[in-house]
């Protein structure tokens, strides 16, 4: 038999008024009632055996006059995205769960040609009936139509679950962003760009896992909810523990937990997280997010930052196919060295201060204030420098870039330095203007963290919500001997965002925090 010749596009569905698509969603539940009348309306014995980005990659090379007298046989199933009726003949574009990685071309997708002669007239009625969005099975031959397109020429169709309500506008599909957001089961439908962000996603967080395992790191698993929140300095939310009649936490960090088992003797620990932080919501926090925190042995801050950009190098070529990346039409390049300076030469470098400017108290003072800032009066030369940074320079640092040398005040689980005592052995990585990882030498001088965890419960008494508690526990963890250790922090939607060149955490985010639906 000859190849037919492919269809034309099939039209838009008109974008319906509320009034439309609750008429179309009741025309539809009546061919639902037909169904249940007919028989079962749900059926679950059809087992496709075949997905189309596998068949695309496998025969979509492969000229008709070779394939279809090979006769091969397929079964595959998924939503029918496309339908055109062409009397006793129809194509149709079925979807399903596989991804070929194209932004143009959706390698999830195959086109069936529905034929009387093959399925015959009762089964290519009940098909016409059939609606957009509808998930069918499809069994048939390989073959390439006239103007190449790899399609099933089907023997056998099936109806296997109905679609109560219409797709969004083939063209516009989901005009309304918090919609997607809100939505994501037809934003994912509809979308293939959004299905891409999140197969990137999945990649990088593999990678990431596999690379920490093959670097001699144990995956755990730490508590959520927590007795005392700690490990940052954040807002936790509250919630109270029934059968224990006490107040607990979700976890704002697993960092105390993950130095808890170094001091037990696992000298190389990981857990890619869940944390929650009582806080805004911009396009850069979600309360809900994601981070990776890892801890080894006898590491400090260099070795931390040394193994950080190996991780993120590795994480965007396995995830992207390639070190250099492209982020608001700008190139972020993670196949080359990351920079470092410290907060003082940050301030020389990016916000045009000289050396004796950059170390002097009244100057910095001052330009805070020209920026609209307040300084406190009791902050020191070191919490000076870092206001500044925070002001004027961490937007600016769109290159991988890793700031050290943190003032004690603002690094209370950090080793102060040996040459400086009021900064710490910390460092975080910005890219594109934001922080992507924070990490540092451990503090394990249990008198040293008690003293620092005192002046912490004595600011959140002075009101400060985001201080952190007095962890008695782990205090007496240390005072049982902590080895000298680094650890490090790296969010993961954050890297992500990065990897798919998307602008708002929640793109990235399956499920995002949102306001009740009114």
């Amino acid at each position: 038999m000859n190849a037919p010749i492919a269809p034309t596009p099939a039209p838009a569905l008109p974008t319906a008024p509320a009034a439309d698509e609750n008429q179309l969603i009741a025309e539809r539940r009546e061919k639902l009632q037909a169904l249940r009348a007919a028989g079962v309306a749900f059926p679950n014995d059809f087992k496709p055996k075949h997905h189309a980005a596998d068949l695309h990659q496998r025969h979509g090379q492969v000229p008709n006059e070779e394939l279809e007298p090979q006769a091969i046989a397929v079964s595959v199933a998924g939503r029918m995205m496309l339908k055109r009726v062409m009397g006793k003949a129809c194509f149709a574009t079925l979807q399903d769960g596989s991804f070929g990685g194209s932004s143009t071309t959706s390698h999830g997708r195959i086109q069936l040609y529905i034929t009387q002669d093959l399925v015959g007239a009762e089964a290519l009625a009940d098909f016409k009936h059939w609606d957009l969005g509808d998930i069918i099975g499809c069994e048939g031959l390989l073959f390439r139509t006239k103007t190449g397109e790899l399609s099933i020429k089907a023997s056998r169709v099936r109806l296997l679950t109905k679609s109560l309500r219409p797709l969004p506008d083939k063209f516009h599909g989901m005009a309304d962003q918090e919609q997607k957001y809100r939505q994501r089961y037809v934003d994912l439908i509809t979308d293939e760009q959004a299905r891409a962000r999140f197969v990137a996603r999945s990649k990088a967080v593999s990678s990431i896992r596999n690379f920490m395992v093959e670097h001699a790191f144990l995956e755990v698993e730490t508590p959520m909810l927590h007795p005392i929140p700690g490990g940052a300095n954040a807002k936790p939310f509250t919630t109270h523990h029934n059968a224990l009649d006490q107040q607990m936490f979700l976890r704002i960090a697993p960092e105390l937990y993950l130095k808890r088992l170094l001091v037990g003797g696992f000298e190389r620990v990981f857990e890619i997280n869940r944390s929650y932080r009582n806080e805004g919501i911009s396009v850069r926090h979600n309360p809900e997010f994601t981070m990776m925190e890892f801890y080894a042995a006898y590491w400090n801050h260099h070795d931390l930052m040394d193994f950080t950009e190996q991780v993120l190098r590795h994480a965007a070529r396995q995830a992207t196919g390639s070190a250099t990346l492209t982020y608001a039409g700008k190139v972020v390049d993670f196949g080359v060295p990351f920079t470092r300076l410290s907060v003082r030469d940050a301030l020389v470098v990016h916000a045009g201060a000289s050396e004796a400017e950059a170390g002097n108290a009244a100057w910095l003072h001052a330009r805070l204030k020209a920026a609209g800032e307040e300084p406190p009066a009791h902050w020191t030369l070191a919490e000076l420098q870092f206001g500044l940074f925070e002001a004027e320079v961490e937007a600016k640092l769109w290159q991988p870039t890793f700031i050290v040398d943190y003032p004690v005040e603002v690094s209370p689980l950090a080793r102060a330095s040996d040459s400086n005592p009021a900064i710490t052995e910390r460092f975080e990585l910005f890219v594109t203007g934001r922080e992507l990882a924070n990490g540092f030498s451990e503090l394990n001088d249990a008198e040293d963290q008690a003293a620092r965890f005192r002046a912490q419960a004595a600011n959140k008494e002075a009101g400060d919500e985001e201080a952190m508690y007095y962890d008695a526990d782990f205090i007496r963890a240390l005072e049982y001997g902590m080895p000298p250790a680094g650890g490090c922090g790296i969010g993961i939607d954050r890297l992500v965002m990065l990897l798919t060149d998307s602008p708002s955490i929640r793109d990235v985010i399956l499920f995002p925090a949102l306001r009740r639906e009114s």
